[in-house]
């Protein structure tokens, strides 16, 4: 017999109480008397239209020298027998819930809200492109986090990578050209003085033939920018812009431009992402590809000579006006000055000065709004599922 149908037959605690009456010739108005109740107390238990409650398995504990825990047994086992069944959405919900950030991603509208589990369960399917919830087919990737790389992605950062790629699959660019590359690094680099001019970017990178999507990070996804290709002539660059600062955008645009410039992942197409996590320019324990990508992002961002003589020469008294006269001679913003020197500290010194003339690192997504393809901060993209 299964569980189910042993439960289904679990008798109420007032048929056990019966027994006990009857094994030792007591009527129920005897038991009324020993527990010092009167007998109206105890009909409605005896009949089943009550349950027993502490206090009173306590005091059966007493009349009959069994344990209260085995009269609550008895309470619990027939409370659940005449439970009502749970809902096995409820099971199915909770699947989800445990792989992907299904919440979050209603909220973000990346997915329909629905009562109905099996619209839920398809959506999610179409959503990674997979015919099983059990398997997550895929962007093999290489995810560097606090300065090492892992061999997987947490589903959070899964489901933030396949929304990049379904916005990306959707825009329209002309085709690719490498030969564009190299003008693409001079033309951006001309943007590095004033913060407005990033608004240029999404246009020069869709004028090369590069897909760029800005997506909001997931809470604890922690990525900072990707770069992978649809196929062989369509590269992708995504970003979060979690830390909304000039130094920290143009360090992560530029390291993505190199994965992107020496095809890193472009042979495996969709087999192989460069998903960046926590991005640190100071890292070392990294392979060549990620190692070569800062120190190009880092040269870009500022002439790395020229800080490090900056720093012999001046640290550890350097003044807000010296650092604005090197920006101004490296023809940089303040800002990205500001966080490369910073970085630098922290590297060569192990000093944590990340505090230094923050003021001067400004927030710049703002910039982007209008001109980019920007999903979240509660506007969406709409894509066809």
């Amino acid at each position: 017999m299964s569980i189910a149908a042993l439960l289904n037959e679990v008798p109420h605690p007032g048929e056990f109480i019966r027994d006990e009456l009857e094994a030792r010739g007591w009527a129920q108005r005897d038991l009324a008397y020993i527990l010092g109740v009167k007998e109206q107390a105890i009909n409605p238990i005896m009949s089943g239209k009550r349950g027993i409650s502490p206090d009173m398995a306590q005091s059966l504990s007493k009349a009959f020298g069994i344990s209260a825990e085995y009269f609550m047994n008895l309470q619990k086992a027939y409370e659940l027998s005449t439970a009502r069944t749970a809902d096995p959405a409820i099971e199915r919900r909770a699947k989800l819930q445990s792989k992907y950030p299904i919440r979050e991603m209603i909220k973000r509208a990346w997915f329909e809200d629905t009562q109905d589990i099996s619209l839920l369960e398809a959506q999610v399917m179409r959503f990674f492109g997979t015919n099983s919830l059990d398997h997550l087919p895929g962007l093999a990737h290489n995810a560097k986090k606090s300065g090492s790389y892992v061999d997987e992605l947490t589903h959070l950062q899964w489901a933030w990578l396949y929304r990049v790629k379904q916005i990306s699959e959707e825009m329209i660019v002309p085709n690719f050209s490498e030969k564009k590359l190299d003008s693409l690094l001079v033309n951006l680099e001309r943007l590095l003085v004033d913060p407005e001019e990033i608004r240029n970017v999404p246009r020069i990178l869709a004028e090369a033939g590069v897909r760029f999507v800005v997506v909001e990070t997931l809470p604890k996804a922690n990525i900072d920018g990707v770069c992978f290709w649809l196929d062989m002539k369509s590269p992708v660059i995504g970003m979060t812009c979690r830390h909304d600062r000039i130094d920290n955008f143009w360090f992560v645009l530029r390291h993505e431009l190199e994965h992107l410039r020496q095809k890193d992942g472009q042979k495996e197409e969709l087999t192989s992402a460069r998903v960046d996590v926590d991005l640190d320019p100071g890292a070392q324990d990294l392979p060549k590809e990620e190692l070569r990508a800062n120190l190009c992002a880092s040269q870009f961002c500022a002439d790395q000579d020229a800080l490090d003589s900056f720093l012999i020469r001046k640290y550890p008294y350097m003044a807000e006006r010296d650092t604005l006269g090197l920006a101004r001679r490296l023809q940089r913003h303040p800002g990205i000055i500001v966080g490369q020197l910073q970085y630098k500290m922290a590297l060569q010194y192990n000093v944590n000065k990340y505090n230094w003339l923050t003021k001067h690192k400004v927030k710049i997504r703002h910039f982007l709004q209008g001109v980019a393809t920007m999903d979240g901060w509660g506007d969406p993209v709409p894509v066809s599922l």
